[in-house]
Order: structure tokens, then sequence, then C-alpha cells
């Protein structure tokens, strides 16, 4: 078992798939988190889900995934970028009442029915002149499977499927999708490849995905087929946090932000949401952060 997304083709039919399995990069995520374990569980789901969809990019920057919702939880976030790292987080409302261990993901973001789905494409690193684009649907589903499934037949006009596991160990997904038929190809000569392919994935059960190593999940399920594997590459958790981003803040916030805040607390304390380090500023290191910036407390003054 490893931290791999790999994908595979259906020979002679519109079907093409995809197998993600998190494990280390799953724990990382787990390990930096105290979730309740519904939650847990359909973060991890998202988390397999958003690398699968990423898998496809064909740019270099991030994919970010956020589902804001209504209910126990007020937002799920996993950012996939297109090295192969990823990193995600969860908010809980701290009104929140018990959460139930088999929690839907619809009852913990879609309660009032005011849940949304946002995709955002980041292209980073490239052309200045291209934006992020953005996409913003209401919640629709009750799994993250069923969530994205309609979200993708909605943006793309291709029909997908997703089967999706995960526990405190292990986050797995499994992608299959129709591609449109091709003209003076042989993609449409398995007619009913893509009906035969759901009805085999369709027989998995959470437990195999979370038991079995990737290749015996395929091996498992289509061992009468001919797939072609044509790519991989390996998946990692990441934080791109640092003290200089955190000071970035700080300086944004201004001085007499800062001070205020010091004033009340002693200590300006920045945590965060995804690794969940830990960066203090006492108010020396606040001085140093603006006399660097040029911005002085009043009265002061530069010492040549």
């Amino acid at each position: 078992m490893t931290d791999r997304v790999e994908r595979f083709l259906l020979r002679g039919a519109p079907v093409r798939g995809e197998i993600v399995s998190l494990d280390e990069a799953w724990r990382e995520v787990v390990a930096r988190h105290e979730l309740p374990p519904a939650v847990r569980d359909r973060l991890g789901e998202l988390s397999a889900a958003s690398l699968l969809l990423a898998a496809t990019l064909k740019f270099d920057g991030a994919m970010v995934v956020q589902i804001h919702g209504d209910g126990p939880v007020s937002l799920f976030v996993v950012e996939c970028l297109t090295d192969g790292s990823y990193r995600a987080t969860v908010k809980l409302r701290d009104e929140r009442g018990p959460i139930a261990h088999d929690a839907s993901l619809a009852s913990l973001v879609n309660a009032q029915d005011g849940g949304r789905f946002v995709v955002t494409l980041d292209p980073r690193g490239e052309s200045p002149n291209r934006q992020p684009w953005q996409g913003i649907v209401p919640f629709d589903g009750h799994s993250v499977a069923e969530m994205l499934e309609r979200y993708m037949q909605q943006s793309e006009q291709l029909p997908t499927r997703l089967w999706l596991a995960a526990d405190e160990r292990r986050a797995v997904g499994l992608l299959l999708q129709r591609l449109p038929d091709e003209g003076g190809t042989d993609a449409a000569d398995d007619e009913d490849g893509w009906n035969r392919m759901q009805r085999l994935a369709e027989t998995i059960t959470p437990e195999e995905l979370l038991g079995l190593a990737p290749a015996k999940v395929l091996e498992r399920l289509f061992w009468q087929e001919a797939l072609h594997a044509f790519d991989g590459r390996g998946v990692h958790f990441a934080c791109n946090c640092s003290r200089e981003k955190v000071v970035g803040m700080l300086r944004m916030l201004g001085r007499e932000e800062v001070d205020g805040i010091l004033a009340e607390r002693g200590s300006v304390e920045v945590r965060c949401d995804y690794c969940n380090e830990l960066w203090r500023f006492d108010p020396v290191d606040c001085g140093v952060v603006f006399a660097q910036a040029g911005d002085l407390a009043p009265g002061t003054a530069t010492q040549h």
C-alpha cells in the first residue's frame, strides 16, 4: 500500500479510470486534527476524491475543493497541487452537538439546505494574465461521491462514478468516467463497456477498498477486462505555511491592530488551519517585523 494515484483505460471502450490510496499522507492529516470519526472519514473521502480529480489537471498550480456548510461542519477544504502534494482541514461550529459515528456528509454540512460546493483552479506560476477559475454550485447529494458525481456531470457533461472509503488509517478512492465517443477510433467497439465497468465496480465494499492494495482492488473487480495502465504519480502531505507568510499577514493587519492584540494578550499567536503549526510573536518579534517594514512605533527613530 502506498500514497499514489494510478490511471488506466479500458481498451476498446470509452472508459477511463483512476484509483488513489492515501496511507502516510492521510495519517499526517489525521494526526494534526482531533475530529469526530464521521467528520474525519468524510474529510478522508473528500481528500481521495479531490486527488482523483486533480490528477488530470493540465496546468502547473492548485485545485482547491471546498464544502461550505450550515450544519455541525462549517467548512471542509482540500488543496491539491500538481506536484502531488496536498493538505486538508475542517472547521467545526462551536455550538454543535454530538455527531453520530455514521453521520452522512449531508447531515454535517447541509442541515438547512444551505450547503454549497466550490472548486477553484489556480494556475500558479503560469502566465500572469491567466486568472483563477471558480465554480460554485448548491450542495446536491448525501455523500461525497454523490455530490462530486453530480458536479462532474454538470460541469464537464461526462458521466462519472466514484467509490470512496476512509478511516483513521487510510483514504481510498476509485473513479470511472465515460469518455466522449470519437469518430474514427476503436473506442466505441465495446458499446457495453461503460455499463459493465459500473456494474463490476458496484460490487466493491468499503472494507475491501480499505483492506486491499490498489492493484488487488483492480484485479478483484476487473480481472476479465483489458485494462491499460498508462501513468501514475506519488502523492504526499505538505503544508506551505511559514513564518515569512505570517509576517506578511501581520504587516497587512498593520501596526495599530497588532499593538492592540499585544496589549490585550501579551503576544500574537497564529495557528495554521492545515498543519496545526503555531507561530508566536512577542512584542520584540513584532517590533522587528514592523522595523524591517519601515513602520516604526510613534515617537521612535531609526538609530544611525
